[in-house]
């Protein structure tokens, strides 16, 4: 890939944000369309259609809620990431609100000046004056508050259940099982029993946090979803196409970067720097609903069990990262890449199967 194509290349996480920032201002715009056209609280002169004050309107709102989307987003969630939920939102919101607040002022601004021809510093002892009677301060700060809140839950149940899931689950795609060919990795972390025993169970459970947290973010970056956590364990699959193939590849070399590049923090902090082992397969995997107060979406089948099988593996071959031979057909990988250890017998499976180890 060229240097010019690479910069124009949105990784995994940036394409979900943005996707995200999208749907924002999207939402926030056609809730601001639905309120000033059911309350008419546009003002137009006399004898003049509304429609092009709340053209210009939206064409202002849209720009102010992406940026408004970014703060919410990206800046504001790596703030208060490690806050309670609730001291979360409410900060957050908080937060929005005044930015809310700025926002009103550029489009009230621009409406009377552009619409009632008077002058910037008129339009804004106008505002002034408007901004700060009771009622219309009190209605406003509440309309805002339920709005961003409301915009938070659902951002909080998409990345619940991993960016995709919720949506799926909320069209209904998978209320019949569907079989379809994924890749699947099984990846957790290496010598988990000796690190456990070395901490106290809450500096233990920092510890997996961080380790997950660095370890998903490469997963997603490259365009993996995350089916589960299973304490130090991440259940992660891609479709199966070529480009997955590579894209999976490429997550583990990313998740070592990450804990590379943050080993001299879990030094300090934990006294050691976390190392991984995986197992990958490729196969046919049912994917459906289940659960009656609490729905997700569950894999089963074959492939789901010899992914974990290999995983486990690991430990008693001396190899951190073992893929079936399935994978390695699909993998274009060179010949220092990888190493054939031939046929292994799995635990729980009859026949015995070709694993590698790869050299990455």
């Amino acid at each position: 890939m060229s240097s010019k194509n690479h910069i124009f290349t949105l990784s995994g996480i940036n394409k979900y944000r943005l996707q995200t920032i999208l749907l924002i201002a999207l939402f926030w715009a056609l809730i601001d369309t639905i309120a000033v056209t059911t309350f008419s609280t546009l003002q137009v002169p006399e004898g003049q259609s509304p429609l092009k004050a709340l053209i210009l309107r939206e064409i202002i709102l849209f720009p102010m809620s992406m940026i408004m989307g970014y703060l919410l987003v990206v800046y504001l969630k790596k703030i208060f990431r490690n806050f309670s939920l609730w001291a979360a939102y409410l900060i957050k919101s908080l937060i929005l609100v005044m930015a809310a607040f700025l926002m009103h002022l550029l489009l009230y601004t621009v409406n009377t000046v552009s619409l009632f021809g008077v002058s910037i510093d008129t339009a804004f002892h106008r505002f002034y004056g408007e901004m700060f009677h009771i009622n219309w301060l009190l209605q406003k700060t509440f309309y805002w508050l339920i709005l961003f809140l409301i915009t938070q839950l659902i951002i909080e149940i998409n990345e619940k259940y991993s960016p995709g899931v919720f949506m799926d689950i909320f069209l209904g795609k998978y209320i019949e099982p569907k079989v379809e060919k994924r890749i699947i990795m099984f990846i957790d972390l290496k010598d988990s029993t000796t690190i456990a025993e070395s901490m106290h169970n809450k500096r233990y459970f920092r510890f997996i946090r961080e380790f997950i947290y660095h370890i998903s973010n490469a997963l997603i970056e490259n365009g993996g979803r995350i089916y589960q956590y299973v304490g130090d364990e991440i259940v992660v699959s891609w479709r199966y196409n070529k480009g997955n193939t590579r894209r999976c590849i490429k997550a583990l070399v990313d998740a070592r970067k990450n804990l590379r590049r943050n080993s001299s923090h879990f030094k300090r902090v934990y006294g050691i720097v976390p190392e991984y082992r995986i197992g990958i397969h490729v196969g046919d995997v049912t994917v459906g609903e289940i659960g009656v107060i609490k729905k997700d979406l569950a894999m089963s089948g074959d492939a789901m069990n010899t992914a974990a099988r290999i995983k486990a593996a690991s430990t008693e071959l001396n190899h951190d990262f073992l893929v079936s031979k399935d994978f390695i057909d699909h993998a274009n990988l060179k010949d220092g890449q990888k190493v054939n250890l031939g046929l292994v017998e799995l635990k729980g499976k009859v026949n015995e199967v070709q694993l590698y180890s790869l050299k990455i």
